[in-house]
């Protein structure tokens, strides 16, 4: 609802009889907050100094105020959500955590050993990095259905920066778990927002093919170069001469089988009705899901048994994983340094060269900002689709995802996320608290100690399948239909991210999407809109009406000073902008408004701000500028009725002011004029 208030009836040139307030009508208020703006000039002026009395004081109780609130069990219940929901667990839920933990764990073992060939370490490091992050979650994680381990993003993320060194692969990790403790102290978790939807989805899809291509070199068995789509593609076509028939027949499928056991855990017997099934219907729906949750695990089962038969016959026609350390890794610290290792020229093996620790920072580059960010994006995302609506704490996230990379780098384990695909197998298997990451984390602690001899034995061409078909789903273009339908251009910035993530290098091309992405939101904030109208008051004075839709800030100012120009050029008449959504403004925007009032004063013609909020009059405060401002119905017709631009009943200081020297129009210490009734 407009501002203007229903004291004086204005009318338009052409319909004498209409009322001025429908025109002011026409301004849409939507997601903005209009307090009561009856003010007069005393109470308008004495919130100018309440404001800045608050300020003050709100700068020297922050600090006590947030020293105290650290002291409170609510703080500590916050940052440790395993105080709010422990007191209350019982048997059901132990129960329902047990099944959904096991379940996961059949999931990260195979995935975690395939993984790790993204990152370009051996098999054992997806595993390492695979349960104290588990254990972490447990007392941080707010979000009951999220686990936390490796994922096709932040493998490839790791790849990208630590060039498949395992050395800079934990320290990128350590490194990054600080990091994104301090993004927490500084509550820097809204940085997610500046990412949108399409710019996600294209960085996300784009993702998801590269994994794909970077597991094709197993399944084909040819050698894959370069560190974009495009470049490995090229290689493997390349080297296509040299392909694996045994492996490809067994890569290939693997896929169609685990594509086809997942299609069959979606599918159920007897009435949609769950309570009208009877007995028998529900055991074999359960075990029809338990089959689809579980085909990660069923199919290495089965591969491996092959293989090893295969092995022990000597007719072994598959690339096999290898040897994998048994045991857990050794308690450390992350390495600060790489010794050289000299090469071996009949083995293939390169020389690697010694790195110190500042040489080893150098190379991970802006990879230390990159790496959080883009965990922070993926962790949010995560979480929303399990959020129901509820409110997500992301620095509390950013807390738990920082503790459980810093745990892994310590057991030798590189980087680790919150994973959709592990979290929707925890959801779906019932999980009821995070206490479900205990039982995952313990079965890769098992599986490490008493399994990893039959590891070995596990087709390299079968983890390949395994993480192509766990990411192919990730492939977005679900939202191109809808995106199209409500705003097609929002499909520049997604197309743009999924292009130039192929493309380019993965942290260049998603950089580059975001910055384009801001440039969209630059451009329509820097083109307000902005609404005209020439009307007149009963007694015949006639003036034009300008009502701008946003603040008055450095983008758009510029835009609105030129149409304000154009249209006091044309006429002679007045010109009244109305304020009512000009809520913020900053100093570029109060000097071009400044220079505006200088054009207007030159040549005689009058320019009155309607509505002007106190917060924002405060910005002019330092400058050198005269305004007109009116704050009801009857100071608009007054000074509009007035005749000539100065003023010469001012007053210099809010103290007059309060002391109600002088008359309707007024002046602070910065020349701003205020006319009341």
């Amino acid at each position: 609802m407009s501002t203007l208030e229903n004291e004086v009836t204005f009318r338009k040139r052409t319909e004498l009889s209409q009322n001025l307030e429908a025109q002011f009508h026409s301004s849409s208020t939507e997601f903005i907050l209009i307090t009561d703006h009856r003010t007069s000039k005393h109470k308008s002026l004495e919130q100018l100094e309440a404001t800045k009395e608050a300020n003050d004081q709100s700068n020297d109780t922050c600090c006590s105020r947030q020293c105290s609130n650290l002291c409170r069990m609510k703080t500590l219940k916050k940052r440790l959500p395993i105080l709010g929901w422990l007191p209350k667990y019982n048997r059901s839920d132990a129960f329902g955590d047990l099944i959904a933990g096991l379940t996961v764990g059949l999931t990260v073992i195979p995935q975690g050993l395939a993984y790790s060939g993204v990152v370009g370490l051996p098999p054992q490091y997806g595993l390492y990095g695979s349960f104290m992050g588990c254990f972490v979650y447990v007392l941080l994680s707010t979000c009951k259905d999220c686990t936390i381990g490796s994922t096709a993003v932040a493998s490839l993320m790791t790849y990208q920066f630590a060039q498949g060194s395992w050395q800079r692969s934990v320290l990128l990790t350590f490194l990054t778990g600080f990091i994104e403790l301090l993004m927490a102290v500084f509550r820097l978790g809204y940085l997610v927002e500046f990412v949108s939807g399409p710019v996600s989805a294209g960085f996300t899809s784009a993702v998801a093919l590269i994994v794909c291509t970077s597991q094709m070199k197993y399944i084909l068995g040819v050698n894959s170069d370069g560190v974009s789509f495009l470049q490995r593609w090229i290689s493997m076509i390349g080297d296509i001469g040299h392909i694996r028939v045994a492996d490809s027949c067994l890569g290939f499928g693997c896929v169609a089988l685990l594509l086809a056991m997942r299609a069959l855990g979606r599918l159920s017997i007897g009435p949609k009705d769950a309570t009208q099934r009877n007995g028998w219907q529900r055991a074999v729906n359960h075990l029809i899901r338990f089959v689809g949750i579980s085909r990660n695990a069923t199919v290495v089962l089965a591969t491996t048994v092959l293989a090893m038969q295969l092995e022990a016959g000597g007719r072994n026609p598959f690339l096999l994983t290898g040897y994998i350390p048994p045991g857990l890794p050794t308690l450390a610290l992350p390495p600060l340094s790489i010794e050289p290792q000299p090469g071996n020229a009949t083995a293939g093996i390169a020389p690697v060269p010694g790195e110190t620790f500042l040489e080893m920072v150098n190379n991970l580059g802006y990879g230390l900002l990159i790496v959080p960010l883009i965990a922070l994006l993926e962790n949010a995302s995560v979480c929303k689709a399990f959020a129901k609506g509820k409110h997500i704490d992301m620095t509390q996230e950013l807390i738990a995802t920082g503790v459980a990379n810093i745990a892994n780098s310590l057991f030798s384990g590189y980087r680790s996320n919150s994973g959709l695909a592990r979290s929707a197998i925890n959801n779906a298997s019932g999980c009821r608290t995070s206490m479900s990451n205990l039982y995952i984390g313990l079965v890769v602690v098992l599986a490490l100690s008493f399994l990893t001899e039959y590891f070995c034995f596990i087709p390299r061409a079968v983890l390949a399948a395994i993480l192509i078909s766990a990411v192919i789903f990730q492939v977005q273009y679900q939202i191109v239909i809808p995106m199209w339908r409500s705003k097609r251009s929002d499909l520049v910035p997604g197309v743009l991210a999924f292009v130039t993530c192929l493309v380019l290098p993965l942290e260049i091309g998603i950089l580059v999407a975001i910055a384009a992405n801001q440039l969209f939101i630059l451009y329509h904030a820097a083109r307000p809109k902005v609404l005209l109208e020439q009307l007149e008051t009963e007694q015949g004075i006639q003036f034009i009406k300008i009502t701008p839709d946003r603040c008055l800030i450095f983008p758009s100012v510029e835009f609105l000073r030129t149409m304000v120009l154009k249209s006091g050029s044309r006429t002679t008449l007045p010109i009244v902008i109305d304020c009512t959504y000009i809520y913020a403004a900053d100093f570029t925007a109060a000097k071009v408004i400044s220079s505006m009032v200088d054009d207007f004063r030159s040549r005689q013609q009058k320019i009155i701000f309607f509505n002007l909020k106190p917060s924002v009059v405060s910005i002019f405060e330092g400058l050198n500028t005269r305004l007109v401002l009116c704050y009801n119905m009857h100071a608009l017709s007054q000074e509009l009725s007035s005749t000539g631009l100065d003023r010469s009943h001012s007053l210099d200081t809010l103290e007059e002011v309060a002391r109600g020297v002088g008359p309707d129009c007024v002046s602070t210490a910065s020349t701003i004029c205020l006319a009341s009734s």
